[in-house]
């Protein structure tokens, strides 16, 4: 029969994904051909303590003198290989019970198989619970650390418009004390169009900025101006950059994000043994609960 997909590939994916891998040696077919010895050697290479021996139909074998010679013509064939060679091979005899036929003699070690199955999901069931534990914590640490981060550049976001807005405010009153200066010092433009209170006042706070205005010689004052200007332009350039923040949490993202820690510290990691008890619930009878 052809396959879609490569079949010795699929069985050692999923023998990756598998708690358990149980190998089934049928006496009266052909157990021992080379493709399963093959994929048996490959998989018991990686998965040494997931895999189990099992010779299967074992009531089907012939009497228990028949039933020995069939498994040690397996373990022989199996110890052949370099990767399945072994000390203290074990391979149980199992075989599903027929209502139908006479009682077989041969030991069914099927409730062993049970058993162990039982226990590996126990111990899946556990380290999922464990793990689910752990992540609740890893996740409400996450977001903690997220939070504390987006407050720290919040904090260097304020700072940021603090500099910026120090810096725009001089770019800006560079040019002003400038005007102010320059009007000061024509002191009878000014007076015709402020008063003379007005410019009282400002001569009062800009009289030595004015009296250096009047000692700059006149060839020089308009590489003064230009320079001043310069200076507040560069300011305002500054400013555009020291100001630039970056991108910070919304109130709503804040709220979703503590919405997920508490969820998961309050709701699901206190689930931890009722998830348990469910799983329990959907994997096993209750017969045999």
């Amino acid at each position: 029969m052809k396959y879609p997909f490569d079949v010795n590939k699929s069985i050692l994916w999923l023998g990756d994904l598998a708690d358990l891998i149980f190998v089934f040696f049928d006496p009266i077919g052909q157990a021992l051909c080379k493709r399963t010895l093959n994929l048996v050697e490959e998989l018991n290479h990686k998965h040494a303590d997931r895999i189990r021996f099992y010779l299967s139909k074992a009531d089907e074998a012939g009497h228990e003198s028949d039933r020995q010679r069939v498994m040690m013509q397996i373990v022989q064939e199996l110890c052949k290989r370099p990767g399945l060679n072994r000390t203290g091979f074990d391979m149980p005899t199992i075989y599903v019970p027929n209502m139908n036929s006479k009682g077989s003699r041969c030991a069914n070690q099927i409730e062993e198989v049970c058993k162990d199955i039982e226990k590996t999901i126990n111990q899946t069931i556990q380290t999922t619970l464990n793990s689910l534990e752990k992540d609740c914590d890893q996740i409400a640490e996450l977001v903690e650390d997220k939070l504390e981060k987006d407050s720290v550049t919040a904090s260097v976001n304020l700072r940021a418009k603090f500099r910026g807005a120090l810096f725009g405010f001089i770019g800006m009153l560079l040019p002003l004390i400038l005007l102010a200066t320059y009007l000061v010092s024509t002191k009878s433009e000014v007076v015709k169009v402020l008063g003379e209170d007005i410019l009282a006042t400002m001569s009062l706070y800009l009289g030595p900025l004015a009296r250096a205005w009047q000692k700059v010689p006149a060839q020089y004052s308009q590489y003064v101006i230009i320079g001043i200007v310069g200076v507040a332009l560069i300011m305002l350039l500054i400013a555009k950059f020291a100001s630039s923040t970056k991108p910070t949490l919304s109130r709503k993202q804040k709220k979703s994000l503590l919405e997920v820690r508490d969820y998961v510290q309050n709701t699901v990691k206190s689930k931890k043994q009722k998830l348990y008890q469910e799983y329990l619930k959907q994997s096993v009878a209750d017969h045999d609960l």
